[in-house]
């Protein structure tokens, strides 16, 4: 028998870096429920007392960054100058652009497009080059991996306690920690959590502790999970200076807490604040939507997709199944059904997902995957009984 132990972690919506990425796919909303085809690239950075917006923006919408930045802050719970941040009195700084041509061109006009008519599709090119990637496996009822979906689970508590007064002494900022015990790659328990919570000045360490376990750790995770766990709760006895006070936070500085949490590779590309003809947003929403639909159908127990893009192209330079030896079919069988059921270029993948309507301020805490609560249209299986049929059908015909 093979014992592992994984980690994965997540942070509040009061952490100085999710600060930023609310901001950020705030204004994006705001942005695209006015103009659907706004394009977007924008980041946040803040620190005590200040928050500056900076990128490039194309759009015919009309927005007040300024009001909208500081109507998200406020409702993340910064709303008072003791808690080290104040969306009412901090400073603000806008140095907005609008977006290079160059990279307009090649999104405007494909390359597949400059040699004449074709599919409609082909006409828009993605928004620049990089790698993506998708997952799902069968760990929880989510198709995510347990120490993220665990992880996630944690803060979102954190917060709801917090907002309902049930635990009135905390602020915005935290971070939980999960490691999980897996045997022959199943989680079967959990090894450590780790959570840090922001107070207030006049709490006790040792009420605290006692409140977050109770209300928290074990209340938002399966207690036949919890039997061996170790618990590390504020371990350095003290978290009052916190958020953007604490530290500097900037936007798309959480892409390992916003994904998988590290189970699979990150291609790097950051997700708040851009629009969908950022293919390093849409294709890792798109690539986790397929996988989830594979794993939902049965045909793996664990699947990956590995997918490239070159700016300005709309076609992918490359697709690529990985499903660990987990596969119930050929993984060739699986990769067909994939490229016959999923489009991966840029415009198939906006209206598929329907990414030019204000979800994006949604997507920002807990995770953009897995969050099935939201209705996001890339957490739905409703191709898996399509894929299930038609390798059922493929085997019989062998």
């Amino acid at each position: 028998m093979k014992r592992r132990l994984f980690t994965s972690e997540s942070v509040t919506e009061g952490h100085p870096d999710k600060v930023c990425d609310k901001i950020s796919d705030s204004i994006l909303d705001a942005l695209v429920a006015e103009d659907a085809f706004s394009r977007v690239a924008l980041e946040t950075c803040c620190n005590t007392g200040f928050a500056l917006l900076s990128g490039e923006i194309t759009t015919t919408a009309k927005v007040d960054f300024e009001a909208i930045l500081r109507k998200t802050v406020l409702d993340i719970g910064y709303d008072d100058e003791s808690k080290g941040f104040d969306g009412k009195s901090c400073a603000v700084e806008i140095r907005v652009d609008e977006q290079s041509p160059d990279i307009a061109r090649g999104v405007d006009r494909s390359l597949e497009n400059r040699g004449g008519d074709l599919d409609p599709y082909d006409l828009t090119g993605a928004g620049d080059q990089g790698m993506v990637f998708g997952y799902a496996c069968n760990q929880t009822p989510q198709l995510m991996p347990a120490p993220i979906s665990y992880a996630h689970a944690l803060t979102a508590r954190l917060a709801q306690v917090r907002k309902s007064g049930e635990l009135d002494y905390l602020r915005p900022d935290g971070k939980a920690q999960v490691t999980v015990a897996y045997e022959d790659g199943k989680p079967v328990g959990i090894d450590t959590v780790v959570v840090s919570a922001q107070h207030s000045e006049d709490v006790d360490t040792a009420r605290l502790r006692r409140d977050i376990e109770e209300c928290v750790i074990r209340a938002a995770l399966p207690s036949e999970m919890l039997r061996d766990a170790r618990f590390l709760i504020n371990p350095t006895g003290r978290f009052v200076v916190g958020g953007p006070h604490g530290d500097c936070g900037l936007t798309g500085r959480k892409i390992i807490v916003d994904t998988y949490g590290g189970y699979c590779p990150h291609g790097g590309g950051a997700f708040s604040g851009k629009d969908g003809t950022k293919v390093d947003r849409s294709a890792c929403y798109m690539a986790r939507y397929a996988c989830k639909n594979v794993v939902a159908a049965g045909l793996a127990d664990e699947c990956r997709l590995d997918v490239a893009y070159a700016i300005g192209v709309a076609r992918p330079v490359q697709i690529q199944v990985e499903t660990f030896g987990t596969n119930k079919i050929d993984e060739d069988e699986i990769a067909a059904l994939i490229a016959k059921h999923f489009d991966f270029r840029p415009l198939a993948i906006i209206e598929k997902l329907g990414l030019r309507a204000p979800i994006f301020a949604a997507t920002t805490n807990y995770g953009h995957f897995g969050r099935e609560d939201r209705g996001f249209r890339w957490e739905q299986t409703d191709v898996a009984d399509i894929l299930r049929d038609e390798a059922k059908r493929a085997r019989r015909a062998n």
